[in-house]
């Protein structure tokens, strides 16, 4: 099952970017400092636009794929394309265990199932794959297309990250905040009229009913899980447990990050998860009201196995697996992104960023992930990841690797 329909940009934008060029040009793309303040809007649109170098066409209104070549993918022959090899596989399982009459993705240039199976079956063959031999493998298989939106190709990159909290399985003077299971009338993705929303939910609405998951000591940590979607619980009896998204209460989410820049509370050029964290803590008498802005209130299910599952139900992998835009992409699409991580590591951001060009699986989507060049990064667990998970929100470049099978040489 999927995370979380928000995994959300760190400062909890919501938002596709929309740029000022009208569409793709023939050189190369080209960073924009206007980036830094893209236009908050969701779009959503019409068909898919295939085109090839002959002859490029104005994107659609919401997806075109350029045909590319490896060679000009910046940093594609330095990746550690290996590290990407596991993420792959486990997308393969997923593939393998369809019917190949499936639709791979929600686009027919996806193919179907079975256009993918052989590539899972021709990486099943295979042992432990070095670099080298692991680019090779995504090379022989799959040809490259760049990704542009509305506004072209550039795009808007974020982070996200498996949460921490402390919580116990029975509530006492300190462990009183509790993590709710999807209740009954929810499941199935049903959207009753007149669901609580967080503040009545934070209120007691739903006590007394037995969905109490688990109970933690912090309200701005379970806040948090909401918008991340999954986390670690460690428990007071030195175990722990793992939780991940069931289900949403379905009302709308509201980012209160906006709240806090719309009010002047914090400078946009500075809003971060941590930013976020830090006004709650400086105004606990106000931080309640913040947070049930946001009417969407999340519920949880105990996970097993390795890691948080994502959209595609399977275990993510730290830094190579990418939440992306469902209405547009296939789950086990191979995404390669080029953009720099300004703000990732904390600090001022240095004067040209640190380059983030690596090969990612998408594996995971949300609500806030809306867009063509949209991705959500996810980082891992524990205070580094989170930190950079937090930080990020940086504009860069997209491609994604089509099978060789679907799609013809250009002329």
């Amino acid at each position: 099952m999927r995370l979380s329909p928000f995994p959300q940009l760190p400062g909890e934008f919501t938002a596709t970017p929309i740029g000022p060029s009208g569409g793709p040009s023939g050189g190369r793309p080209r960073r924009r400092s206007w980036l830094r303040h893209l236009r908050l809007a969701a779009v959503l649109g019409a068909a898919l636009v295939l085109t090839d170098c002959a002859g490029r066409q104005e994107p659609g209104p919401d997806l075109a794929l350029t045909p590319d070549t490896y060679s000009a993918m910046r940093g594609w022959a330095a990746d550690d394309h290996d590290a990407a090899i596991p993420a792959l596989r486990r997308s393969c399982d997923r593939i393998m265990a369809q019917p190949a009459e499936r639709s791979a993705g929600p686009r027919p240039e996806f193919g179907r199932i079975g256009d993918w199976q052989p590539i899972c079956a021709a990486l099943a063959q295979t042992g432990v794959l070095d670099r080298i031999a692991a680019r090779d493998f995504f090379e022989t298989h799959f040809r490259p297309y760049q990704v542009a939106g509305p506004g072209g190709y550039d795009g808007l990159f974020t982070g996200y990250f498996e949460a921490s909290l402390r919580g116990a399985r029975r509530p006492d003077a300190r462990y009183r905040y509790p993590l709710y299971r999807l209740p009954p009338e929810l499941k199935n993705g049903a959207k009753p009229d007149g669901f609580p929303d967080r503040a009545a939910i934070a209120g007691g609405a739903l006590a007394g009913r037995g969905l109490e998951l688990v109970w933690v000591d912090d309200p701005v940590d379970a806040f948090f899980l909401h918008i991340q979607g999954s986390g670690r619980v460690a428990l007071e009896d030195g175990s722990a447990m793992r939780v991940g998204y069931a289900g949403q209460n379905g009302h709308p989410y509201f980012a209160i990050g906006r709240a806090l820049i719309d009010r002047g509370e914090v400078p946009k050029d500075r809003m971060s998860m941590q930013a976020i964290r830090d006004w709650l803590a400086a105004h606990p008498d106000q931080a309640d009201a913040l947070m049930n802005m946001n009417a969407s209130y999340i519920f949880f299910r105990e996970l097993d196995g390795d890691g948080p599952v994502g959209a595609q139900g399977v275990a993510l992998t730290p830094e190579r697996s990418l939440a992306v835009d469902r209405t547009l992409f296939a789950y086990g699409l191979p995404v390669w992104l080029d953009t720099d991580l300004d703000g990732a590591f904390g600090g001022e951001p240095p004067p040209s960023g640190l380059p983030l060009r690596r090969l990612m699986i998408a594996q995971d989507t949300g609500g806030a992930i809306r867009g063509a060049v949209r991705g959500d990064v996810f980082w891992g667990h524990g205070p580094e990841a989170a930190d950079r998970a937090g930080r990020m929100r940086d504009p860069g470049h997209m491609w994604v690797l089509v099978p060789r099978s679907l799609v013809q040489p250009a002329a």
